[in-house]
């Protein structure tokens, strides 16, 4: 009996392994595809705490805006799923080879007798850094905001194509 339960032990402890290798794979997956998508939100300008305000759930801080590199023989197109935002609270800025993205997603406090059992979307000021794969013409850079997406397009400079040099 003794040797049956410690063969169920190490099965059990096998299995477990098991387990927590696919559970760590999962994570592990997830946080190389959308670690940079996950995205902080801080107080916004306008947040002040308002009287009353102890009914209201704490907002949540942590989001997903997903997004997308994408690059043509042309252009680097950049989207950026935002819904919620208003297009004046954006600020879209181009410094080297990164793209800035912030801005601010807004709370509206309505105030009536009602109580939130779920309360998953974030509010208040955030920001991006999107690395771009090529030199681009910041001066033609142009973007639009347009049912909840942010595409920014952005005209690549020189020589767009990879280029092997010799040694002499």
């Amino acid at each position: 009996m003794l040797e049956s339960l410690k063969e169920a032990g190490k099965n059990i402890g096998r299995e477990l392994g098991r387990a927590w290798e696919n559970l760590s794979e999962g994570w592990r997956e997830l946080l190389s595809r959308g670690g940079e998508a996950l995205t902080h939100f801080g107080r916004g300008k306008d947040e002040v705490a308002a009287e009353g305000e102890s009914q209201l759930p704490v907002l949540p801080r942590w989001s997903l805006l997903a997004g997308e590199v994408e690059e043509t023989d042309k252009e680097i197109i950049v989207r950026m799923e935002a819904p919620g935002i208003e297009k004046e609270d954006w600020q879209i800025t181009i410094d080297g080879n990164r793209l800035y993205l912030s801005g601010e997603k807004r709370f509206e406090r309505v105030t009536h007798d009602s109580t939130y059992h779920i309360m998953e979307r974030a509010y208040g000021a955030f920001q991006r850094s999107i690395p771009l794969p090529r030199d681009v013409d910041i001066d033609r850079a142009e973007a639009n905001y347009k049912n909840g997406v942010l595409t920014v397009r952005l005209p690549k400079v020189g020589n767009s194509k990879p280029r092997t040099v010799s040694l002499p």
